[in-house]
């Protein structure tokens, strides 16, 4: 079993988005997972759970912040995918980062530490559309997915491998409260 730990955007805003992705039949990606920004990947969430009680601790101490998706932006011709505006996503990242504790192996395949960038993808080739479908998502998205929602982050969800390149929620971890 393989884990990862996500934020999911509002409800109607997550409908929103996995409306949109539809629109290509090529794109995969809703038959994968919800929308989400990732804030941990795979490496060191072992089928053990040994790194949860860490990753709960670590939620705990990490106060509630607000999170803004903002425009498209891609990763070459390959994925596309909505910005993220916040240093707390970061935060948080290396925090369970931290907790998880995965090889240097690990944090370099999953793109973790300082070559982690916050996005809530889109689309993207591995999960079947071509270039020109990213490169046309991108381009619609500006004014399809607009106006790109500001809300709270109160909790992480753990996502657990179903079966192969199907992920569902396993459990979601509040953070810490705002001191207010």
């Amino acid at each position: 079993m393989r884990y990862f730990i996500g934020i999911t955007p509002p409800d109607d805003y997550k409908e929103k988005i996995m409306t949109f992705r539809d629109r290509w039949s090529s794109n995969r990606l809703n038959d994968v997972v919800e929308p989400h920004i990732t804030v941990k990947a795979q490496g060191g969430l072992t089928a053990d759970l040994h790194w949860l009680e860490r990753v709960r601790q670590t939620c705990s101490l990490m106060q509630s912040f607000q999170l803004s998706l903002s425009d498209p932006g891609s990763f070459g011709s390959y994925v596309t995918f909505l910005s993220v505006d916040t240093s707390d996503v970061t935060e948080l990242h290396r925090r369970l980062v931290k907790a998880a504790s995965p090889s240097q192996e690990l944090i370099d395949r999953y793109f973790e530490m300082d070559k982690y960038h916050p996005h809530l993808t889109l689309g993207q080739t591995y999960w079947g559309m071509n270039e020109t479908e990213i490169q046309e998502m991108k381009r619609l998205a500006i004014n399809d997915l607009a106006p790109y929602p500001t809300f709270d982050v109160n909790y992480v969800r753990v996502y657990k491998e179903v079966e192969p390149n199907k992920y569902q929620p396993f459990v979601d971890i509040q953070l810490g409260s705002t001191n207010n």
